[in-house]
C-alpha cells in the first residue's frame, strides 16, 4: 500500500488534496491502478481516481465519480475499461462509501473489505 500527496499546485476540480490509497491489479482485477481516499473536506460525493500506474503525477490521472459511474475530470479510460471500472465500483461501492465518510477510519481496513473483479 502506498500515499501519494497530491499538491495542492497541482490540484484540480475533482483532485484530491490529501493522502490516496493505490490499488494494484492484483488487488482489483482491473488493468489499471486504482486510487482511494476519504472525503476529507471534498464538496462532491465519492469519486475514485485512475491511472496506468502508481507512479504519476495528479494531472495524469483520471477522476470518476462513484454514483453514478461517470468520468468528472483528467484522463479518460478507454470505453471498456470505463465498463469494468463501473462493475469494481458496482461491487464495492458499500466499502468505497464507508471509507470515503470515514466510517472505515483506516485504510487497511478499507484494502480488507475490496473485492476484485
Amino acid at each position: 500500500m502506498n500515499f501519494h500527496p497530491v499538491s495542492s499546485d497541482h490540484a484540480r476540480q475533482g483532485q484530491a488534496t490529501f493522502g490516496m490509497a493505490n490499488l494494484r491489479s492484483e488487488r482489483t482485477g482491473l488493468p489499471f491502478v486504482v486510487f482511494i481516499s476519504q472525503k476529507d473536506g471534498a464538496r462532491h460525493d465519492v469519486r475514485v481516481k485512475v491511472s496506468a500506474s502508481a507512479k504519476v503525477r495528479a494531472d495524469e490521472m483520471g477522476s470518476y465519480a462513484a454514483r453514478p459511474c461517470r468520468h468528472t475530470d483528467g484522463r479518460r479510460l478507454p470505453p471498456h475499461e470505463e465498463k469494468l471500472l463501473e462493475a469494481w465500483i458496482e461491487k464495492n461501492i458499500d466499502v468505497l462509501t464507508r471509507y470515503w465518510d470515514g466510517e472505515i477510519e483506516y485504510t487497511e481496513d478499507a484494502l480488507g473489505q475490496i473485492r476484485t473483479l
